[in-house]
C-alpha cells in the first residue's frame, strides 16, 4: 500500500465554485485509476484540509501523478486556489488496526 497525504489551504476569494468542480473531476478521474483504493477529505475548523488517498503501489501513484488532466488540474490549482500545501507521501505504511466488532 502507497499512502498520499495532502494538506493545504485555499487562498482568500479562490473560486470555490470552480474548485468544486475540478475536485470531482479529480476524484472520479482517481477512482477509476489502477490501483486506487480509497480518497477521504477533512476539512478543520481553521480551513485547513487535509485529503488521504491509498494507492495499490508507488507506481500507481506516479502514474496518477502524471495522469495529463491531473496535471493540468494541479496546475491551475497552484495558480488559482491554494494559499499553500504540504503533500507527504509513504510507501509501505506501518498499519494499525482496531474494530470492536472484531474483539
Amino acid at each position: 500500500m502507497h499512502l498520499v497525504v495532502f494538506r493545504n489551504r485555499k487562498r482568500p476569494g479562490f473560486d470555490t465554485e470552480a474548485y468544486a468542480a475540478d475536485l470531482a473531476r479529480m476524484e472520479e478521474l482517481a477512482r477509476a485509476q489502477p490501483g486506487f483504493i480509497s480518497f477521504r477529505s477533512y476539512t478543520s475548523d481553521d480551513g485547513e484540509v487535509v485529503a488521504i488517498s491509498e494507492w495499490g503501489s508507488e507506481a500507481a501513484v506516479h502514474a496518477w501523478g502524471s495522469h495529463p488532466e491531473h496535471a493540468a488540474i494541479q496546475q491551475r490549482a497552484r495558480a488559482d486556489y491554494y494559499q499553500e500545501y504540504t503533500l507527504f507521501s509513504c510507501a509501505e505504511p506501518r498499519v494499525r488496526r482496531f474494530d470492536r466488532r472484531e474483539a
